[in-house]
């Protein structure tokens, strides 16, 4: 009988920690998952160090490759139905700026999907990305589980239905700096972004950047990539310009 006992109370912890994940991964989807270990997998970080039955490493990065995909394919079938005078360039730019990541840490950050987050890393050593990322392994784990019509079904529901406003993303810019040097090439301007390292005294590398036309300085950033410096110098030479820019369009 004690034996009996010790191996409920033992199991009890884990079995309410199980429970309440599973409730809150239904009230999530709408619908009841098939295979909790899945949705597990979808939020454990390679920092976890688990492996599956098999030996294999279980993060949750193999599952927003899936993700991605589905999402991708999701999408680009709403637009195709619902914009039907839409050429192919104009689907493309549309699709990019419904999953941009952006638009899918938004998504991440809605559902509060880093709460379940499994890792050794402290959440909050994770940048923003980490929400979108979960958003991308949560569908591909939806996909494992219930197959392609639940998860369209999700992403029709809780991702198009509230999230998608086709009037609203044709005037969103996704990247600056495409749209600097596509104006700068049809209006045959010489561009360079000049970037060099800016170290400060944060005791973080940092990168500036100038951003030069036709020789001269139009605008300046910082930020810890290069990357980030240079769509922030390119936002900013956009407003700067920005009445030129659009009457040329």
């Amino acid at each position: 009988m004690r034996r009996i006992l010790n191996k409920i109370l033992k199991k009890s912890p884990s079995s309410n920690q199980d429970g309440v994940f599973f409730e809150k991964i239904t009230k999530i989807l709408g619908f009841k998952p098939n295979t909790e270990i899945y949705y597990k997998h979808a939020f454990t970080h390679r920092s976890a160090n688990q492996t599956d039955e098999k030996g294999f490493p279980i993060s949750y990065e193999r599952l927003e490759f899936l993700g991605d995909a589905m999402l991708g394919s999701v999408i680009a079938a709403h637009l195709y139905k619902k914009v039907p005078t839409g050429d192919e360039g104009y689907l493309t730019k549309m699709r990019s700026k419904i999953v941009s990541r952006e638009h899918l840490n938004e998504l991440g950050k809605d559902f509060n999907l880093v709460q379940f987050i499994e890792s050794k890393v402290s959440p909050t050593h994770f940048g923003d990305n980490i929400h979108g990322n979960l958003c991308e392994a949560f569908i591909g784990a939806i996909y494992l589980d219930k197959g392609y019509p639940y998860c369209e079904k999700f992403i029709q529901e809780k991702i198009i239905k509230q999230y998608v406003d086709i009037e609203r993303l044709e005037g969103k810019v996704i990247s600056y700096k495409s749209l600097i040097i596509e104006w700068c090439q049809k209006e045959k301007i010489t561009f360079k972004f000049d970037i060099f390292e800016d170290d400060g005294k944060e005791g973080v590398k940092y990168f500036g950047v100038k951003l030069l036309m036709d020789n001269q300085v139009i605008s300046k950033a910082r930020a810890t990539s290069k990357k980030k410096a240079e769509e922030t110098a390119a936002k900013r030479a956009f407003f700067a310009l920005q009445d030129k820019i659009e009457n040329k369009s």
